[in-house]
């Protein structure tokens, strides 16, 4: 039989397409998000002050464990008439943004243990979320969901520009030389975010990193030991960082969860209704999210952050209608193997602060924006300008002005001083809940 006959088209999702094909095309979903999954545990690691082979060892967890909860995803573990763990569909994991604000509270106060115990019960409550979705679903309409993706981008701002800076635990905070190598890379980023095409737009943050690297040679910022000291393969240590339960950053994380596994949903369907002109079935949503929750409490034991669906690998399948779930199963084969190279990971804790900080400014703006596009779907009247302007205010207000909340337990200040995402997402909801609908509003819902 004709070997061309067997192969499968890059446009159907089941079957193995020609490789010569789909490897490209696996390399282009590894550069979108690579950056991206991999920034979260750099950050995390800088506020935990983990040392140098701790650092290594969170970054090769985070690709390890974002290719494995990928694999799961794409290639469900259980799958039946009434039940999955996986959605089947042509989507990327990664370590998420979302959790980063929270998380930097939890890793300064108790460590990185903490955070991946709050992470165990989180996959417990995305566990639940998935068997009660369309229950629960009601209470996360896109104005909430929006405000609470506009605070986590509004929050990170003072991140990206305290990295900017070169970062405020480093002795050359705020020089001309840290400034300069950010916007350089800063000015590249938006360049080809606007006026590249094909991989080059694709690949922009990527590529500005790059570039804001090799300006930062030429001051010397680049301390090239880490690499000398890491190992050339090591397989991830499980519960090498301990896991440890703390009852306000479960809440936290938890709830946090709860909004990611309503929010998956929403790529899901970009997926499903950009690539394959269907929407998700029940069951596809079910599994997706059963199986964010089972993958998230593999990831913490062996130390890997919180992952959810990469929007802008979302955005590649729905702009080139390459569905196949080999390629992304590819592109997960890659990022596995080099997470199992820690020479690899090492390079990356070599990226200093400034060219991160240029890098990322313009993720978590287009995370904000993002927000602001879920927002304004919803009709924005005096109702729900109320809501969204509340949940922010009070959110980024407490959170900014945490001392005001000195003369409280502890857990009030984990939970409600240090992120101002659990104060809007809670506030929203409530708000949404208890204000009473506009006329317009009711007449066309009946």
């Amino acid at each position: 039989m004709n070997k061309s006959t067997t192969r499968a088209s890059l446009f159907e999702l089941n079957g193995v397409p020609d490789l010569k094909q789909a490897t490209p095309l696996a390399f282009q979903h590894v550069v979108a998000m690579i950056v991206g999954c991999v920034t979260p545990p750099i950050i995390v690691s800088g506020v935990a002050g983990l040392s140098e082979q701790d650092s290594i060892i969170l970054i090769q967890a985070a690709l390890v464990m974002s290719a494995l909860s990928t694999l799961l995803q794409l290639f469900p573990f259980i799958r039946n008439r009434f039940f999955s763990i996986g959605s089947g569909l042509p989507v990327i994991m990664g370590i998420s943004f979302a959790y980063v604000p929270t998380m930097q509270a939890i890793a300064g106060d108790f460590g990185v243990g903490t955070i991946l115990g709050a992470q165990i019960v989180g996959g417990g409550v995305a566990i639940i979320v998935g068997l009660f979705v369309k229950q629960i679903r009601r209470f996360f309409p896109p104005l909430i969901t929006g405000t609470v993706v506009f605070t986590i981008g509004l929050s990170l701002y003072p991140t990206a520009i305290n990295y900017m800076a070169g970062g405020t635990s480093s002795e050359d905070y705020g020089s001309w030389q840290n400034w300069f190598v950010a916007f350089i890379t800063l000015a590249i980023v938006t360049l080809l975010n606007h006026f590249g095409k094909g991989i080059w737009k694709l690949a922009s943050i990527l590529i500005g990193m790059i570039c804001g690297y090799v300006v930062a040679l030429c001051f010397g910022m680049v301390d090239f030991s880490p690499i000398a000291e890491a190992s050339v393969f090591q397989l991830p240590s499980l519960m090498h960082f301990g896991i440890n339960f703390e009852v306000s950053s479960c809440v936290a994380i938890g709830l946090l969860f709860a909004i990611n596994s309503i929010q998956a949903i929403g790529d899901f369907s970009a997926t499903t209704s950009g690539g394959l002109d269907r929407l998700p079935t029940d069951k596809e949503l079910n599994g997706g999210i059963v199986g964010y929750g089972i993958g998230n409490i593999i990831c913490a034991l062996f130390g890997g952050l919180p992952t959810a669906t990469f929007s802008q690998n979302v955005g590649i399948v729905t702009t080139t209608k390459v569905v196949n779930r080999c390629v992304l199963g590819m592109a997960a084969a890659i990022l596995l193997i080099a997470g199992l190279i820690p020479k690899f990971s090492s390079v990356l804790t070599t990226i200093p602060y400034c060219v991160l900080g240029g890098a990322t400014v313009s993720v978590f703006a287009s995370i904000a924006m993002n927000g602001m596009k879920l927002i304004t779907s919803e009709k924005m009247n005096y109702r729900n300008t109320s809501i969204v302007g509340l949940a922010a205010a009070l959110g980024m207000g407490i959170s900014q002005a945490s001392a005001a909340l000195a003369t409280f337990p502890d857990w009030v200040m984990t939970i409600f001083g240090k992120s101002p995402v659990v104060i809007a997402t809670l506030v929203a909801v409530l708000l949404n809940i208890i204000l009473p609908k506009e006329k317009e509003e009711k007449t066309e819902k009946q």
